[in-house]
């Protein structure tokens, strides 16, 4: 009999091997099942990689090792899974010698980061979150950064959706923004949650099949953005998409690809409730992650919506009793002369906050002069985009709880597309974006019922409470409902004493993330930290922060079972055992 194998271990007889059918043993790290079917010796790694479930306990028959748990099956020669649900389990190479049963312990060495790719693909065209979760921990561990996982869902998010860019593609994008202040651990639960909701909304839908560029000569930035917005004008989508893809292809600047987009989306007003506008933001945002040279993929997938979006100047609160979209024309077509007015001062406004105020008021005429006349004396185009998305957590901050739950989604319309216009006119500081300030401030002053009566702002004194206690005081109040002004004071005393407004941030993400957290959440989240993130340690930054507890702590608890897939899935990745 031998006495050892160079690089095997001894897992026992053959004869103990019959009279048990299967037996464990460890080595390399690993508890192994042996099993001995139809006179074969094949060996297993023990743990299903499904759930952990040990597989001795399952059965075999015809080959196939099935797990009592979740009845994953796997081809015991090799390990590979009949059900996308779970994975393949690691097979290692068996020898029988003079009656013994000798294994290897470390077979060959797979590539992870290749292998994570694949099962993240599995995940999303199937629609398996704990397998989105694996995946996403598993590129972490492989040494992939965030934008493995990201592109591969931007990539899936994009083609497998006919009618475009949705909810989906923003939520991720947002999970993609938010990541540098979040924890560390709770920024893989981003990504999980981003992906799930991208494998959610594709789920069953058809792919959304690219169009080749023209056959042209014309390579001229103004043709094709003429071209664009007469298509979009006139709601045809696939002109519109054929012209941009060509624009791409040419390598046309991002800058003239950036003007083109958003002029078009503020054409008309305020399309889509501000929508249009969101998720033109956000597939530039998701470009600076992912690199311009994915842009033929990801901005094509805007012009569907585009195309079809709803013009607020056909809905009748724009209409009636005030008709508020002739004012809203009449102040675009005044722009050009507004500017140039404030050309010579270009920069040296600083109004900001009494215009946010201001947009709160009941007049929409005083409004749109105010607007008018920040721009005569010089408020650049990144002023109003601010004053418009303070003035719009303002009516968050003020948001009164005799509303209706689902008011509070009114509000936060207008609150992520005045953050959208904000941060686009950063990108594209045209006259053409800027028209869409009005948009905004009507819209804000359209959302006047809801701060009726307003909400008082919660106490700027500081809390007592040492600022930890007050971090994890505001983790415990959403584990109950409504506790809405509490969460907020809690921001406001943590704020006013100084506390540390990265452990805030982190603390209002985990927050989120522990619930079920949907679009308007994400959103919510991603436009408050940029705009925290400007507003530092001011009291428009208190505004900010007290708008987003609020909102959050309306919408605590949920069931929180996207947090329960991911700690399975953690607990696998650590080794724990789940089943016990």
């Amino acid at each position: 009999m031998a006495t050892s194998v160079k690089g095997y271990i001894k897992a026992g007889t053959l004869e103990e091997l019959k009279e048990r059918g299967c037996m464990v043993v460890t080595g390399g790290g690993h508890a192994i099942a042996v099993f001995l079917h139809e006179g074969q010796v094949y060996a297993v790694d023990n743990r299903c990689p499904h759930m952990g479930f040990p597989l001795d306990r399952g059965s075999v028959k015809d080959g196939i090792l099935t797990c009592h748990w979740h009845h994953a099956r796997f081809d015991l020669s090799s390990g590979g899974t009949f059900n996308p649900f779970a994975d393949d389990v690691c097979s290692f190479p068996v020898r029988v010698f003079d009656g013994e049963v000798w294994i290897d312990p470390e077979p060959a060495a797979r590539d992870e980061s290749k292998h994570w790719r694949s099962r993240m693909e599995d995940g999303l065209e199937h629609n398996i979150r704990l397998v989105i979760a694996k995946s996403v921990l598993g590129l972490q561990a492989s040494g992939g950064d965030y934008r493995e996982p990201l592109g591969i869902g931007a990539r899936f998010g994009t083609t497998y959706s006919a009618n475009g860019w949705g909810a989906a593609m923003s939520i991720l994008t947002c999970t993609a923004n938010i990541l540098p202040q979040l924890h560390e651990d709770d920024r893989p639960r981003a990504l999980y949650q981003g992906l799930r909701h991208v494998a959610r909304e594709c789920a069953g839908k058809a792919p959304r099949f690219a169009v080749e560029p023209l056959p042209t000569g014309e390579t001229r930035p103004e043709v094709f953005a003429r071209w664009f917005r007469s298509f979009i004008d006139v709601r045809d989508d696939e002109g519109a998409e054929r012209c941009l893809v060509t624009a791409i292809e040419l390598g046309i600047a991002r800058q003239n690809i950036a003007d083109m987009i958003f002029a078009a989306a503020t054409d008309h007003i305020y399309l889509d409730a501000g929508h249009v506008v969101d998720f033109a933001n956000k597939a530039f945002e998701l470009l600076d992650h992912l690199g311009w040279e994915t842009a033929g993929q990801v901005l094509p997938s805007l012009v569907h919506g585009m195309a079809r979006a709803r013009r607020s100047q056909e809905l009748s609160q724009w209409r009636q009793p005030i008709d508020l979209a002739s004012m809203v024309w009449q102040a675009r077509a005044e722009l050009p002369a507004l500017l140039e007015q404030g050309k010579d001062r270009y920069g040296e406004w600083n109004g900001a906050d009494s215009l946010a105020a201001g947009m709160l008021g009941d007049s929409p005429e005083e409004i749109i002069e105010a607007i008018k006349k920040a721009i005569s004396s010089g408020a650049t185009a990144e002023q109003l985009g601010s004053a418009a998305a303070h003035a719009a957590f303002l009516r968050m901050a003020h948001f009164h709880l005799s509303n209706e739950f689902r008011d509070w989604d009114t509000v936060h319309n207008t609150l992520t597309a005045a953050n959208a216009l904000h941060q686009g006119l950063k990108r594209s500081p045209t006259p053409e974006l800027l028209r869409g300030v009005f948009d905004i401030a009507i819209s804000i002053y359209l959302d006047r019922f809801l701060n009726m009566p307003p909400q008082r702002l919660p106490d700027a004194a500081a809390s007592r409470m040492p600022a930890g206690e007050q971090l994890e005081r505001l983790l415990e109040m959403v584990d109950v409902r409504q506790q809405v002004e509490e969460s907020a004071q809690v921001v406001s005393g943590y704020l006013s004493g100084g506390g540390d407004s990265e452990k805030l941030l982190a603390t209002l993400g985990r927050m989120m993330l522990r619930e079920d957290a949907d679009f308007h959440s994400f959103q919510i989240v991603d436009a408050a930290f940029k705009q925290y993130g400007e507003r530092w340690g001011t009291e428009s930054g208190r505004h900010v922060l007290v708008g987003l507890s609020r909102f959050l702590a309306a919408h605590s608890p949920t069931p929180r079972a996207e947090g329960q897939t991911y700690q399975i899935a953690l607990r696998l990745q650590r080794g724990e055992e789940i089943y016990q």
